[in-house]
């Protein structure tokens, strides 16, 4: 399991190999997580090998995001806490607490993505203005959501986490305003005038509520196409992986051919060779078999005269 430390336990744990795995460089992530992927299924740990091929690959921006949590475990606690107090101190809408709150999220998320940008250019990453943003953003969405508050505790932040729209320096606006102490002396247009207030205060309630509506179903729809997003990125790297597979696997059989065709041309060479060897071994039997049957006639001859010799000799 992953400690504050940064500590990586064994790659049989699945909780550990995900803690590995998002604390890579995105540019390492995919083929890493094949690997780990193929060891558990090899280890016929077919659940852990479906949850670590599930890992999506962070973004850059989410990778130092995750950075700044693994890396300082002290500052990241105490952001996590602030993110707590500031919900409370939203759902209670208390103005004064609001507005302290508010002043202080602004000063240590901008500190806080600094931090993280210095830690990513360390490690050999720097992040340009546009990822420092959704650096920002994401810590803006760590103090406002506790969703994404878990997740970037975990360090296993894989894309910009978007914050709700109306939530902080805009709540403080939305906060009700004290009312004054009620005068004990009346007037003839005081019903008159409560009235009013009172249809301004539930105009502005209704206004309120459909603001919160639709911010709801912005957010929502956000979150959707952040989730399509990931979906498409994902299927592209999966699409990417496969092609270097497979253009791996035709430049080893290209080799093999290379090698299997160099391996024939000496073969047919050798042949050519033995061809030639094999017509002058032919010529040359042809050559001793007419001189073998020349000298059989040669000593058949022979023999007859000398038979003829000794029987006129006798």
């Amino acid at each position: 399991m992953r400690r504050e430390d940064g500590w990586v336990g064994p790659v049989d744990d699945v909780e550990a190999v995900l803690d590995e795995l998002y604390a890579l460089p995105p540019s390492d992530f995919v083929a890493r997580r094949e690997e780990r992927a193929a060891a558990a299924r090899t280890g016929r740990r077919a659940e852990d090998a479906r949850r670590i091929h599930a890992a999506r690959r962070p973004t850059l921006a989410a990778w130092a995001a995750n950075l700044l949590r693994r890396s300082r475990p002290d500052e990241a606690r105490q952001f996590l806490e602030l993110g707590q107090a500031l919900r409370e101190a939203y759902a209670t809408l208390d103005p004064s607490g609001l507005k302290e709150l508010s002043a202080q999220r602004r000063r240590i998320v901008s500190e806080l993505s600094r931090q993280a940008a210095q830690l990513a250019r360390t490690a050999g990453h720097p992040l340009s203005d546009a990822v420092q943003r959704d650096v920002e953003t994401t810590l803006r969405a760590v103090l406002a959501d506790p969703e994404a508050a878990a997740v970037w505790d975990a360090a296993r932040v894989e894309g910009v986490l978007t914050p709700p729209s109306d939530f902080g320096a805009e709540a403080v606006a939305a906060a009700p305003a004290r009312r004054e102490p009620a005068r004990t002396r009346t007037s003839p247009t005081e019903p008159v005038a409560k009235r009013k207030r009172e249809r301004e205060d539930e105009a502005a309630e209704r206004r309120r509520a459909e603001r919160a509506e639709r911010a709801a179903r912005a957010r929502e729809e956000a979150r959707a196409a952040e989730a399509r997003l990931r979906e498409r990125r994902d299927a592209r790297e999966e699409a990417g992986a496969t092609l270097e597979r497979v253009a791996q696997r035709e430049r080893e059989a290209g080799e093999r051919v290379a090698a299997l065709e160099e391996q024939l041309g000496r073969a047919r060479t050798e042949r050519e060779r033995t061809r030639a060897e094999r017509a002058e071994a032919q010529k040359r039997d042809d050559a001793a078999a007419d001189a073998l049957a020349g000298a059989e006639r040669e000593a058949a001859a022979a023999a007859r005269r000398a038979g003829r010799a000794e029987r006129d000799g006798t």
